[in-house]
């Protein structure tokens, strides 16, 4: 058992800049896989993820140069670092943990087993 729970989210006028922290509890070998994603109204989308094995980076297109994703291994924390913020990144923003290393391969992959409740982010013009 994985369990995430995340904060940092508020509202921020556009251009501005957030951190949001997910706190991990449970055993490494089932989280190998963290990432965070973003629920619209009627879709999802994963914004970054890391391999916590060797620290592994993905950053999606659409944040690439606003958006930083980094792992503190010593305090149990995946953080997403965003800047330069934007109405359209408006959400509800999950971490996510699973035990595939795969998982993080494939970027396409909606599916992790473990999900915190969210925290939302909404920007202002």
């Amino acid at each position: 058992q994985v369990d995430l729970v995340e904060s940092g989210g508020g509202s921020v006028l556009a251009g501005g800049s957030l951190r949001l922290s997910c706190i991990v509890a449970g055993p490494m070998n089932r989280r190998a896989c963290m990432a965070w994603f973003r629920q619209f109204l009627m879709s999802r989308e994963r914004v970054a993820s890391i391999t916590a094995t060797n620290g592994s980076i993905y950053v999606a297109d659409s944040v690439k140069g606003r958006f930083t994703v980094s792992l503190d291994n010593a305090k149990n924390t995946v953080f997403l670092d965003m800047n330069s913020l934007k109405p359209e990144d408006t959400a509800k923003y999950y971490c996510a943990a699973d035990p595939a290393e795969r998982t993080c391969l494939d970027v396409w992959r909606l599916a992790f087993d473990y999900w915190g409740q969210g925290t939302q982010v909404t920007v202002s013009s």
